[in-house]
């Protein structure tokens, strides 16, 4: 990383703009050409959740090729200035990458979709087995991850 002072490698700060994140940028590689598409997510300090549906882009490209990469942001503010070459933001970010795999145990579905779920609210949720079976859920185990924030 270029700017070294940016640079975010504590664990507890890169899991705290998670936290406060909405949105995760997924990357993936089908064929040599990326395609990046934003999810709703769940985190668990080590994996991170994602559901979709059985068919689909996303879903035959993980098949094909279950290494992923992820980012996500917070935009803070949009700094201006005089001249546009000084404009700037403050923003915090993580990146990092990771595999994939599509879980099959019914229990381990129900977890992280909990873990979705509580991305979002606080409150608890149960989820119906005939909901749950036809829900694909991905868990992204994470090989390496960073963060940037300028403040």
């Amino acid at each position: 990383m270029r700017r070294k002072d940016r640079h975010i490698s504590d664990r507890d700060a890169i899991d705290d703009i998670i936290g406060r994140c909405r949105v995760c940028r997924l990357g993936l590689c089908d064929d040599g050409q990326p395609y990046v598409v934003p999810l709703s997510f769940g985190y668990d300090g080590q994996c991170l959740y994602v559901h979709a549906a059985a068919e689909g882009r996303k879903i035959d490209i993980l098949r094909r090729n279950n290494r992923v990469c992820f980012e996500f942001d917070i935009l803070e503010e949009v700094i201006s200035a005089d001249q546009a070459c000084n404009w700037g933001m403050r923003y915090e970010s993580v990146i990092g990458s990771g595999v994939a795999e599509i879980m099959t145990d019914s229990d381990a579905k129900r977890a992280a979709l909990d873990r979705i779920m509580q991305q979002y609210s606080s409150d608890r949720w149960t989820f119906d087995e005939q909901a749950l079976a036809g829900t694909l859920v991905v868990c992204i185990r994470i090989e390496e991850v960073s963060g940037k924030a300028r403040r």
